[in-house]
């Protein structure tokens, strides 16, 4: 072949070449840190953040990889595992829980985070505004403190000879501070006491919900905290020992045996989260993109836990139900 006529032909050649062979683009890396662990509920939302992405065309193994971690509500194995994701330098880090939030807001500043199921990240120091997060910070909001004053209202409306409330929660999470700010203002007015029940681990559950259940008319709150939706399942089995009104936060609470539940659908927080890593994926950065509150919240209603409580849901909270569980 002559050489005037062979680098045409290399030029064709090379046209014709795979694209694979000739070089994908590199794929994004999406690390992913859940607070709590590997359950039906926690794999449901992360299945809805995988759907939305590939909504978005962006597809796990060809143009994405997402690398998931879960936490199981330990604080030491958050830090550890929060600590290996940083080290690995991903292109979007995404968090679920201000536990997971906050540790991997210390470690990097360079790194785009959106987070999910925090509540008041303005107060909690991790963005400047909801509007303007600022730094490299957004994501969704789970949680008004103000509505777990919703949570004493509705133990009072269905078991109204309760005269004491407790409220669990592991002391790592800092949410509970504004949690028990708001029950110190509402309790009062429902002429309850209130009274805190710090845990992080099923013994020092077990030893605290069975000491609280020793006086009468007690009853349980539960706003969100990772520990104790990884100990949901033993939490609902000490309300039923010591025949316990409790309100959790999610459906899957409800219908796990939960008396009732309160509380935002996060599989919509979790879609939008992938439509957040998608823009920031695409150019955008985190610190302009605005915090987003849930805007639905739904009520549940589980009547078998009910009756086995002894029990009497009034007609009042089953019309507010969003479902009720028979």
């Amino acid at each position: 072949m002559r050489r005037r006529d062979f680098f045409p032909v290399l030029g064709a050649a090379i046209a014709l070449w795979p694209y694979a062979v000739r070089g994908q683009p590199k794929a994004a890396r999406i690390a992913v840190l859940m607070g709590t662990d590997s359950n039906p509920e926690s794999d449901a939302w992360v299945a809805a953040f995988r759907q939305k992405l590939r909504e978005l065309g962006r597809i796990e193994g060809s143009n994405i990889q997402i690398d998931l971690r879960w936490g199981r509500g330990d604080i030491e194995r958050i830090r550890v595992l929060a600590r290996q994701i940083v080290s690995t330098r991903p292109d979007v880090i995404v968090c679920f829980s201000v536990r997971v939030a906050k540790t991997v807001k210390a470690l990097i500043r360079d790194i785009p985070i959106v987070f999910i199921a925090t509540s008041d990240p303005v107060a909690q120091g991790l963005v400047e505004s909801y509007n303007h997060p600022g730094g490299n910070l957004t994501g969704f909001t789970l949680y008004e403190y103000s509505v777990t004053g919703k949570l004493v209202e509705l133990v009072k409306e269905v078991a109204p000879g309760v005269t004491r409330v407790a409220l669990l929660f592991n002391p790592e999470n800092t949410s509970a501070i504004g949690y028990l700010q708001t029950l110190k203002r509402v309790t009062p007015r429902f002429q309850l006491a209130l009274v805190e029940l710090a845990v992080r681990d099923a013994t020092t559950i077990e030893n605290a919900v069975s000491q609280f259940a020793a006086d009468p008319n007690g009853a349980l709150l539960l706003p969100p905290d990772v520990t104790t939706r990884v100990y949901r399942d033993l939490i609902i089995g000490l309300a039923a020992k010591y025949k316990l009104p409790a309100v959790y936060t999610s459906r899957a609470d409800a219908k796990a045996g939960g008396l009732m539940a309160y509380g935002p659908d996060l599989r919509g927080q979790f879609r939008g989260a992938a439509v957040y890593v998608d823009r920031i994926l695409k150019g955008e950065m985190a610190a302009n993109l605005p915090i987003q509150a849930p805007t639905d919240y739904a009520l549940i209603v589980n009547m078998m836990t009910a009756r086995n409580l002894g029990v009497s849901i009034p007609e009042s909270v089953l019309f507010r139900a969003t479902e009720v569980i028979e």
